[in-house]
């Protein structure tokens, strides 16, 4: 088969997977996994196989036009340089993992083969983003993915959190599609045409007449689905949903579209000074805040998922600075340990009997319980802190690498002040991450919190798909960094000297300030054990958690759970730590700025329609209501009536015409 056969294969494979699983799920419960996951590690297959022909050479371009739409056609296109032939592998392999992570951890799930189906169909709608050439088609995949994060984010739909966190996420990224989509529009206007290659061709021969105005459109779609500032607040909330979900909007699919989006069209943004200072600004504020709330949250989750906000800062970051090379290196190797993160989390919430809205802090002796989850979450957390030789180093220093230079000025493709904006804001999140990891490794793995009851071993699915991700989490940035260039563009990858000493040292003085601030709270604090009662009947990983979320409470089923006093980010954080720990009052925020006007807007119209309009109605109706009444009481139904009525009507009618008469 040729390469363009190939990679159509890749997003389709698992699309008519989930249309079977759809179809025959629930008719044929024995066939849902295999029909979840069979389809998606072939589109790994394929697209290992599709990455291996492309090789990093020329990019591989084929089109058909969908239907005659006038000026602007609308076209089937591939469009697979070395940055979407390795982001499709990543996807793919992520995907395939929690595909067969997903098989262990909701195996008594009576809703598994509709959420198995939904996870191929967000999956193949992130390789529809990936390949294709066409941004009208790339939308078709955009707004997939959000259909699928409501649903899956929902998957819970019985407990109020998930109905509430599947709506915020669709609407908040629904808030920065509206934009997104005029700007798809205005830019296909001045282009003329949706090809991405024949936008590149126009933005480089000064064709596209408002860029500025355009990319800033198009910067609050990114925004709302790569859960950048201010649209980011979805992302937290949605850790409601199981698990695997999260490892997979995390890692690979939804929130690395927003990023992937601007790399694919950045000669655009670079058109534009005012917008790459725009983004290295978004960068810097989503980086530095969202570590800050990381540093505050007690739940596993949610550290994790802002500290996928930040990370997807530096990417946005390293786009800035005009450089996609660094920003899609990072995320690929985001991808790998950032996935290991989330479904070691799901590991330790089964072992720990706690759920995804509760507490690290109230976790106990887990390292000795669930040592695949200690030693691979390690290895993640080290990564996330940028830890040489792990492979967030090499990513994060390229980021660092390529701010540096556009300070230097050894580049003029950015502004000198999107340079120094993110390489003071990736200094200090490179602090504050480490800090954080560190915070929820000591909590997590060495808390002084209750014990849980014992919930058995975890199934074999999931602790193999821990180890799988590991490898690549240890050692993909030693050897990538070399590799990539060939694949991105030529770019150098190299850490350089200055930011990589600068870099680790501020992670080295985080890590070691959050243990020597653990150590120190630790000495003083007291272990106050609120009781344990029972253990809770051994049941699947996603059942702990669905059962845990519904409880509402800091505690599972009948155990309850004393907090470990011994948290050092209330201490290093100080009075800000209650402002962390909610977001910086951002939902509160808009909540005051949008949905109380609207709910206040939603209740005049209602008092308009019930008070006026159907006063006016009601009146209309009134007048014909009494004559009816009139009318029917003159029927009586006696003969008598009637004629002596008929006979009166026929008097009157004759004295009427004799008076006619005689006044003529």
């Amino acid at each position: 088969m040729t390469t363009t056969t190939l990679a159509v294969l890749v997003p389709l494979l698992p699309f008519l997977g989930a249309l079977a699983g759809l179809l025959f799920g629930r008719t044929a419960p024995g066939f849902a996994r295999p029909l979840a996951v069979l389809p998606t590690l072939a589109s790994l297959a394929l697209a290992a196989t599709v990455a291996a022909h492309q090789g990093g050479g020329p990019p591989v371009d084929a089109a058909t036009e969908l239907t005659p739409t006038g000026s602007v056609p609308i076209e089937l296109a591939l469009h697979i340089d070395g940055f979407a032939a390795l982001t499709a592998v990543v996807v793919a392999t992520v995907a395939t993992c929690v595909q067969i992570y997903s098989t262990g951890y909701l195996r008594d799930d009576p809703r598994y083969p509709s959420y198995a189906a939904l996870v191929s169909l967000f999956t193949s709608a992130m390789l529809l983003v990936v390949y294709t050439g066409d941004l009208m088609v790339l939308l078709v995949g955009w707004e997939v993915m959000g259909i699928c994060s409501y649903f899956l984010v929902g998957h819970y739909w019985e407990t109020p959190e998930a109905r509430a966190a599947s709506l915020k996420a669709f609407l908040v990224t629904k808030l920065g599609d509206v934009p997104f989509l005029i700007g798809l529009f205005a830019l296909a206007a001045d282009a003329g045409s949706f090809r991405i290659t024949r936008i590149l061709g126009a933005v480089a021969h000064g064709g596209i007449d408002h860029p500025t105005l355009i990319a800033l459109l198009l910067l609050a779609g990114v925004a709302g689905k790569s859960a950048q500032f201010p649209l980011h607040t979805w992302l937290p909330d949605a850790m409601a949903g199981p698990t695997p979900v999260s490892a997979l909007i995390h890692a690979a699919t939804m929130v690395a579209a927003g990023v992937y989006f601007v790399a694919r069209l950045l000669p655009l943004f670079e058109a534009s000074q005012a917008a790459m200072t725009v983004l290295a600004v978004m960068a810097a504020v989503t980086m530095t805040g969202s570590a800050l709330a990381a540093l505050a949250q007690d739940d596993i989750k949610r550290v994790l998922a802002y500290s996928t906000i930040g990370q997807l800062g530096y990417m946005t970051g390293a786009l800035a600075v005009a450089d996609r090379g660094a920003a899609v290196f990072h995320l690929l190797s985001h991808g790998a340990f950032k996935a290991l993160l989330f479904l070691a989390a799901g590991v330790i919430i089964h072992a720990a009997g706690t759920n995804s809205l509760a507490a690290m802090s109230r976790m106990s002796h887990l390292r000795d319980r669930v040592p695949d989850a200690y030693w691979t979450m390690t290895v993640a957390l080290l990564a996330l802190a940028a830890i040489p030789p792990f492979s967030g180093f090499f990513s994060k220093e390229a980021v660092l690498g390529v701010a540096e230079h556009v300070v230097t000025g050894h580049t003029e493709h950015a502004p000198a002040t999107a340079g120094w904006i993110v390489l003071l804001a990736g200094l200090l999140t490179a602090l504050l991450t480490a800090a954080y990891a560190t915070r929820l490794w000591l909590l997590a793995f060495r808390g002084r919190g209750t014990e849980a009851p014992d919930h058995g071993r975890q199934p074999l699915t999931m602790t193999t798909v821990l180890w799988v991700l590991a490898v690549p989490s240890l050692a993909f940035g030693g050897f990538a960094f070399r590799v990539l260039p060939d694949w991105f563009d030529g770019h150098d990858l190299t850490p350089t000297l200055t930011t990589s000493v600068l870099g680790t040292g501020v992670a080295l003085v985080g890590g070691i300030v959050t243990y020597a601030t653990w150590r120190h709270t630790t000495a003083h604090a007291a272990r106050v054990p609120l009781g344990a009662v029972a253990a809770h009947p051994e049941g699947d990983a996603g059942q702990v958690e669905a059962e845990a979320i519904a409880s509402h409470a800091p505690a599972y089923g009948d155990v309850a759970y004393a907090a470990d006093p011994s948290d050092p980010g209330r201490l290093l954080l100080g009075r800000l730590h209650r402002h962390a720990a909610v977001g910086f009052h951002l939902d509160a925020v808009y909540s005051a700025l949008f949905v109380r006007p609207v709910r206040a807007g939603a209740s005049l119209v209602r008092f308009l329609d019930r008070e006026v309009v159907d006063t006016y109605v009601r009146g209309a109706g009134t007048l014909p209501r009494w004559l009816g009444t009139a009318v029917r009481r003159a029927q009586t139904g006696n003969l008598q009536t009637y004629v002596s009525a008929l006979l009166a009507g026929t008097v009157v009618l004759a004295v009427a015409a004799v008076l006619v008469a005689t006044g003529a």
